[in-house]
């Protein structure tokens, strides 16, 4: 059941996370608009999509024809032009790449292009909501919050929201109302580097890479024990490989600048992968090799 306040969305940034966001919102029957880099990134993010529809729909989690009126519906309103895509939305959710002045421009564009009553949220999963909210003017901070969904986003139930210090509690309220409505359960926490989840799960992810520098295990024995001792779906291995290595560095150097906290200085390992172009399932190669 679509929310009260929210019928048009927008999604700013088609890559895994954005490409999740927009299916749910489609599937809980809101309108969607999303804006992309460019047609080519577009297209390709499209084709992905699509394909992660038909394996769902084979799997029997999705009928056949809801997957194709979503592919129909993203390709209908997928655009490069972030005032198009953006004009006269209730709610935008931004998803682009994890870069804090990239985010600022955006967020100052849509506060010029969008509705005064419109809701700017992030999915950042590292950067202070209120710097993202200080790239914006007047009263319009109040409406800018951390809307952080997990990856896979179809799949995983939880979503961290995160209160700049200028949200206001409306904002708040809508955007529970919103996140509810998509059929996912919320925590509210407070602005704060890494928040909760990325700050816990990119420390236990730089552990676990420290070890296989000190060869205390294999990659394989390591994700094995994890995912045995406390039934993970996936060892930290493999999530590495799923999340994308560079986003994780790039989470844990945001971290470790703001606090200075030694434990989040990310693993040379990674760092050099990251420089070796190794970095995960869509290159075909991280800590496992997928081709």
């Amino acid at each position: 059941m679509k929310s009260r306040n929210e019928k048009r969305v927008c999604v700013v940034g088609m890559g895994v996370m954005g490409s999740g966001i927009v299916q749910v919102c489609t599937q809980a029957g809101y309108e969607v608009s999303v804006v992309g880099r460019s047609e080519e990134s577009l297209k390709r993010e499209q084709g992905k999509l699509k394909s992660s529809l038909s394996r769902l729909a084979e799997k029997g989690l999705l009928k056949q024809e809801e997957a194709g009126r979503i592919v129909d519906a993203v390709s209908a309103n997928a655009t490069t032009s972030l005032e198009e895509g953006a004009r006269g939305a209730d709610f935008v959710i931004e998803a682009v790449y994890e870069e804090l002045g990239l985010k600022q421009e955006i967020f100052r564009e849509l506060d010029r292009i969008c509705p005064e009553h419109a809701v700017l949220g992030s999915n950042t999963s590292t950067f202070p909501i209120t710097a993202l909210a200080a790239a914006t003017k007047g009263e319009r901070a109040e409406k800018v919050i951390g809307v952080h969904f997990m990856n896979p986003v179809p799949l995983m139930p939880g979503v961290e929201i995160i209160k700049s210090l200028m949200t206001s509690e409306e904002t708040v309220r809508r955007t529970l109302d919103f996140v509810h409505s998509l059929g996912k359960q919320t925590v509210t926490v407070k602005d704060s580097p890494g928040f909760v989840t990325s700050r816990m799960m990119c420390l236990i992810l730089n552990e676990a890479v420290k070890m296989r520098e000190n060869e205390l295990a294999s990659v394989e024995d390591i994700d094995k024990i994890l995912r045995l001792s406390f039934n993970w779906p996936l060892g930290p291995f493999q999530l590495l490989d799923l999340i994308g290595i560079e986003i994780v560095v790039a989470v844990l150097n945001t971290i470790y600048n703001e606090t200075g906290w030694e434990r989040f200085k990310p693993a040379v390992l990674m760092t050099q992968m990251v420089r070796a172009g190794w970095t995960g399932r869509k290159v075909g190669k991280g800590f496992y090799d997928y081709k």
